[in-house]
């Protein structure tokens, strides 16, 4: 008969134990947040405060019940086909949804759990000898193992959800010779997780969101995402990410309109700039993050910025940049300098937190 565990370090606590509170105290923030959950899940507890991590505005608190949170891993775990008895690795922050809904996941499934610190490669603390089914992880943990000696164990795990930032291109064609079922996620704090999920490798591999099932969506007038999720009981969740909808179960994701620059009367879409500015750099070899932002300007209000982390680049490499963006872009969309910063600031959840880098910018 199967016995469901969940494994902190070298200790193996089976649920039965979880359940009654028979757990180390020595154990670090994440490790006591995960199974401090466990137990009050596992004893029926009805309400839950989800933390949301706050990269793009600031960090709020919500209110959610036990039915939402199962419901939500109902949908997933129905869609992606996980099964009892298999094992699911935890290596995302337990104190904010993804972190969370794992843990929910896995309970209600009846999945084994690896619990492990956050980290840029998770496999790394791992025993050798054990395989994972499932797993959750943000781009930058996915870039770190694939330059690992743990690249056959990720392609080997089932099924493999990245969220949390977008995916460079660069990443997205290295993960189509994976062997298992590799998603990127669509959701946030206020959906449970996500809504939607896009395939990223296989024969099935698509360049949109599919809508979960169950899930019904619109554009508002700004031409942003509402998301209509009867299972969560709640009013219309309204996004501000400016959206191109397919058809009923299928959508395009163009930016977020909290972000775009208004520069001389001109309305900028500085993710659309982003995404050709990735091939370019990728092209010239330069592996620097980057962003595209607003700074202020006296005569166009607004002026389009490249903002680079690390030391600046050669004049010419710059120029060079410049002149790639000019043959492919709108003049209005080409950035009017470019600024450095030593290094991004982060949200806890290991976002880039465009809007405290650019209060760095600004005061200098």
């Amino acid at each position: 008969m199967h016995s469901q565990t969940l494994r902190v370090k070298e200790i193996s606590y089976p649920i039965t134990d979880i359940e009654k509170g028979n757990f180390s105290d020595s154990l670090s923030p994440n490790e006591n947040n995960a199974l401090k959950f466990c137990h009050e899940w596992l004893n029926g507890k009805e309400d839950f405060i989800l933390q949301t991590s706050g990269s793009t505005g600031t960090p709020k608190k919500i209110s959610v019940t036990r039915n939402q949170l199962k419901a939500s891993a109902a949908l997933s775990t129905s869609y992606l086909g996980l099964k009892k008895e298999s094992t699911a690795l935890v290596c995302l922050d337990t104190k904010y949804v993804a972190g969370i809904m794992m843990l929910v996941r896995s309970l209600e499934v009846g999945m084994n759990m690896y619990v492990v610190e956050p980290s840029a490669n998770p496999f790394d603390t791992l025993p050798e000898d054990v395989c994972i089914d499932f797993i959750a992880l943000v781009p930058y943990q996915v870039q770190a193992i694939l330059t690992s000696k743990h690249k056959q164990k990720l392609s080997r795990t089932k099924v493999v959800l990245i969220g949390g930032a977008d995916l460079s291109n660069s990443l997205r064609e290295n993960l189509k010779s994976m062997q298992g079922s590799f998603y990127a996620t669509y959701g946030m704090t206020e959906t449970l997780s996500h809504i939607a999920l896009q395939k990223l490798n296989g024969s099935d591999t698509t360049n949109h969101f599919n809508l979960l099932p169950g899930i019904y969506i619109q554009a508002d007038n700004r031409g942003c995402l509402v998301i209509h999720a009867p299972h969560l009981n709640a009013e219309p969740i309204v996004t501000n990410d400016l959206v191109e909808i397919i058809d009923a179960n299928r959508f395009l994701i163009l930016g977020r309109i909290d972000s775009i620059i208004n520069s001389g009367g001109v309305k900028i879409i500085p993710e659309k700039i982003e995404r050709i500015l990735e091939t370019i750099l990728s092209d010239l070899r330069i592996n620097n993050r980057f962003f595209i932002a607003g700074l202020l300007d006296a005569s166009l209000g607004e002026a389009v910025t490249l903002i680079i982390e690390g030391e600046p680049l050669a004049s010419e490499v710059e120029i060079e940049i410049i002149q790639h963006l000019k043959s492919r872009l709108d003049r209005f969309e080409v950035p009017k300098t470019i600024r450095y910063v030593a290094q991004f600031l982060q949200t806890e959840t290991g976002k880039v937190n465009k809007l405290k880098t650019l209060e760095l910018i600004q005061r200098f």
